[in-house]
């Protein structure tokens, strides 16, 4: 699905020297990598704050521990997403509320937010799902509205641009209370290990997030607040300063797979292509496809007997998956939730993709449906 030895040969006398350079100098944990690398993805995303930390799933738990959040708290958020933005609000005893999404962007609904609030709901996870931003003007009007949290999960849409209503452009992320994002490695900022980050532009959550991150402590020695130890080794702090110089010449690699795509497959009425809303650019970090009267699972199978990878992303939704029974989750009823994980696939993409690769895939998943 990724292709990232070929994106390393590209870039590997700097990745090289990179590395090395951490070594020699034998400052493996916050050494000045850490710090350039916050103050330059500061820059790009034109956030005040940047907290790197060790994963994106960290990046989401020590946001909302930040909150002040109390075991019983309800979160509202999107139950087709990765199972992390969830799981983290089940560890600190909050009540994850599912709520559906729009069938066309993927992304959460802004109308069932407002459906879903109580007296309890003190926070809102919106997941810019596959690139692409949530509608987030209209859920920060709702937040306002009803004096709500907002925590973006950006782990997929680094380095797209959100369009606001009053024509100002944002990079997701930056948008709300807090912006969350993964560096794994599939990511199109990726690091070579595990690595996350957090955004802020509210200086006193960034104070307390810098804190929680570092086992609660601003002085060392002297812990303030339960935190954890979550960090960025300086090893993956270097090698996201050399992707990040290359993250939008990235973004326009994928695009253009994504424009392939979208050529090929318009001639199929079974082939739905990925729909860019209109309040962002799309990233794809994922370029997935809607099938309407074909097998998703047969397709699966078939493009695997051919060498071409593919992946269901996702086919249980976190409203069924048995770590939330405890919340009755099994009993929300969300049809569009459903339908999507019935028939959503999604096709390589990335960065090094040559139009050979591309030819065998389009032709691949062309010659299933003709055998239909």
């Amino acid at each position: 699905m990724v292709d990232l030895i070929s994106q390393y040969q590209k870039i590997k006398p700097a990745i090289d020297s990179a590395i090395m350079n951490v070594i020699e100098n034998a400052q493996f944990i916050n050494g000045p990598e850490v710090s350039s690398f916050q103050s330059e993805l500061e820059s790009y995303l034109g956030v005040k704050h940047v907290i790197p930390c060790a994963n994106g799933t960290d990046a989401l738990q020590i946001a909302l521990m930040a909150l002040d959040l109390k075991p019983g708290d309800e979160i509202i958020t999107p139950s087709f997403t990765y199972i992390a933005t969830t799981e983290v609000m089940a560890l600190l005893g909050l009540k994850p509320v599912f709520v559906e999404v729009d069938k066309d962007t993927f992304c959460i609904d802004p109308t069932a937010i407002e459906a879903a609030i109580t007296d309890k709901t003190k926070a809102i996870v919106p997941v810019h799902l596959y690139g692409q931003a949530a509608n987030m003007d209209a859920i920060n009007k709702i937040a306002k509205k009803y004096n709500l949290f907002v925590v973006e999960d950006n782990a997929q849409a680094i380095g797209s641009d959100y369009y606001h209503e009053d024509g100002t452009v944002s990079k997701t992320g930056t948008i709300s209370d807090i912006g969350c994002t993964s560096f794994f490695p599939s990511k199109n900022l990726g690091c070579y290990g595990d690595g996350g980050a957090i955004c802020t532009n509210n200086d006193e959550l960034a104070a307390k997030m810098r804190m929680i991150a570092n086992h609660g402590q601003s002085k060392r020695y002297y812990h303030d607040v339960v935190g954890c130890n979550s960090r960025l080794d300086s090893i993956q702090a270097a090698v996201l300063r050399i992707k990040l110089r290359e993250l939008d010449s990235y973004i326009i690699a994928r695009r253009k797979v994504a424009d392939y795509y979208d050529a090929f497959f318009s001639a199929f009425n079974q082939i739905i292509t990925p729909v860019r809303g209109k309040e962002s650019n799309h990233v794809f970090h994922q370029y997935t496809l809607k099938l309407e009267g074909l097998d998703r699972d047969a397709l699966n199978v078939f493009l695997a007997t051919k060498d071409v990878p593919s992946m269901i992303y996702y086919p249980v939704p976190a409203h069924r998956q048995k770590m939330f029974s405890a919340f009755g989750s099994e009993n929300t009823i969300l049809p569009i939730t459903d339908w999507l994980t019935e028939r959503v696939i999604s096709l390589p993409i990335h960065t090094e993709m040559e139009e050979e690769q591309l030819d065998l895939i389009c032709s691949s998943v062309a010659e299933f449906i003709n055998q239909q």
